[in-house]
């Protein structure tokens, strides 16, 4: 009973923000310049792949949330492969929130003296 409280809670404070994240950041890639026609395959293969994990996290997190809670309303035991696409599901988490799923960091912007020292 406690298994799938904690797996569902893992679910929904890890891989669903991220999953958010992730969308937020699916267009953003830095580096791009838009005059070079040549740069344009990379930036599709880019946000090709990073559609695949995203909806590869998505349906790790639907197939964990499912399962859980089917498990826990008919009191019956976790299959063993629900553990494993939870690890997986924090694993893919962990990888869109550390690649594109973070924030850009702006550059601190200098506070502006009237005249040099």
């Amino acid at each position: 009973m406690w298994d799938e409280a904690l797996l569902i809670a893992g679910v929904v404070l890890f891989p669903l923000p991220a999953l958010v994240l992730g969308a937020r950041g699916l267009f953003r890639h830095r580096g791009y310049v838009t005059g070079d026609p040549g740069d344009r395959a990379s930036v599709i293969v880019l946000v090709a792949l990073r559609t695949l994990v995203l909806l590869l996290l998505l349906a790790l997190s639907a197939i964990t949330l499912v399962s859980c809670v089917g498990a826990w309303a008919k009191d019956v035991e976790l299959h063993g492969l629900v553990y494993v696409f939870f690890t997986l599901d924090l694993l893919l988490a962990a990888l869109v929130l550390l690649t594109f799923g973070r924030s850009e960091q702006r550059p601190a912007r200098r506070r502006a003296t009237p005249a040099r020292r």
